[in-house]
């Protein structure tokens, strides 16, 4: 049981607050009390990692513009004392994000302005559907950190206008699950949502992009395996990991184990970011480290221009050296594709 200030409740509303003083009411649904429990007052976040409150006041500037949010589990894999750990610098907010960069936007990618409530449908064949708006962490170099969520919230109504939708264009074979974070609503909803997908003849599959299971491991339960892998569809979960250290939980290890062992392909996505996994050492010690927990890489993507993030950015030359020193250092099947996102195109650009 962890004890806040005052100051730690910020961003908790009196509801949640009532939950996490009971540990009973979270007997249950452990996941969902990790997730009530994370991390939103930089304060708190300095003072459980051991940190200088000399970083206090850009944390808190910049979290006024995009808020703090780290899970407890995921914090528990940083290094105290260290303010260049990996994993901290991926959550933590920093003066740089308050500078206005030319050649950066709010809409990196230009999928504010969707075609249909709901739906992002930028490639042929396949249609992302914005299936929850929260994530349960904020990474600080999210391209979606400016995106307008409540434009996307639908009720049931909306959901079965969605569903029309697709039902209509029969181009459509697979779905994908993204947000936000997917996994961020509850196993019933996700369970409704998939069964109804599945009886579009259609869609062949289903792709879930989560980081979710990252940051809380224990949002894999039996129940969300059973709606994942009891399904015509072929389901293809995609974690979002950028560094080998994210993959130090036993937990998370086992839950990636048990997708696979329920039929679901695992693989993963990750961001170049500058002093975080730019060097050829930590991109091989990630490849190696997927792998030996069960998953494929098959993501590298450089960074979407959003403003607020142009201090993790690298260069294209540097991220195309880097990557043809993973050719050689790698096999194949463990060198994942130097990807970027452009607007309008019709796929992922190759670097």
């Amino acid at each position: 049981m962890i004890h806040r200030t005052a100051a730690a409740w910020q961003g908790i509303t009196q509801k949640e607050q009532k939950l996490i003083a009971s540990d009973s009411e979270y007997t249950k649904n452990s996941w969902q009390r990790q997730l009530r429990q994370a991390i939103t007052d930089p304060a708190e976040l300095l003072n459980t990692l051991e940190l200088n409150t000399r970083y206090l006041p850009a944390a808190i500037a910049a979290a006024a513009l995009f808020p703090l949010k780290v899970p407890i589990s995921f914090v528990e894999r940083m290094k105290k004392g260290d303010i260049n750990d990996p994993l901290l610098m991926q959550v933590l907010p920093i003066d740089a994000e308050c500078h206005i960069t030319d050649g950066y936007s709010s809409d990196p990618v230009e999928e504010q302005a969707g075609q249909h409530r709901g739906i992002i449908h930028k490639y042929h064949g396949r249609a992302l559907l914005m299936v929850n708006g929260h994530c349960a962490v904020n990474c600080r170099y999210c391209f979606r950190r400016h995106f307008p969520y409540d434009e996307h919230k639908l009720s049931r109504e909306e959901w079965q206008n969605a569903l029309e939708h697709i039902k209509a264009d029969t181009s459509i074979s697979e779905i994908i699950y993204s947000g936000g974070d997917p996994l961020a609503s509850g196993d019933k909803q996700l369970r409704w949502l998939t069964q109804a997908i599945a009886a579009i003849p259609h869609v062949k599959r289903l792709r879930i992009h989560s980081r979710l299971p990252v940051v809380i491991p224990d949002r894999i339960t039996a129940e969300s395996i059973e709606w994942m892998s009891q399904t015509r569809l072929a389901t293809v979960m995609v974690l979002h990991i950028n560094h080998a250290q994210e993959l130090k939980n036993g937990i998370l290890r086992t839950a990636i184990s048990q997708m696979k062992n329920a039929g679901i392909t695992v693989l993963n996505q990750s961001v170049l970011l500058k002093g975080i996994n730019d060097s050829l050492d930590t991109q091989v010690e990630l490849s190696e480290t997927l792998f030996d927990a069960g998953v494929l890489p098959y993501y590298l993507h450089v960074l979407d221009k959003v403003q607020g993030s142009a201090h993790f950015d690298t260069m294209d030359d540097r991220a195309k050296t880097l990557h043809k020193a993973m050719t050689a250092k790698l096999p194949g099947y463990l060198v994942p594709k130097l990807v970027r996102e452009v607007a309008h195109e019709p796929s992922k650009i190759t670097v």
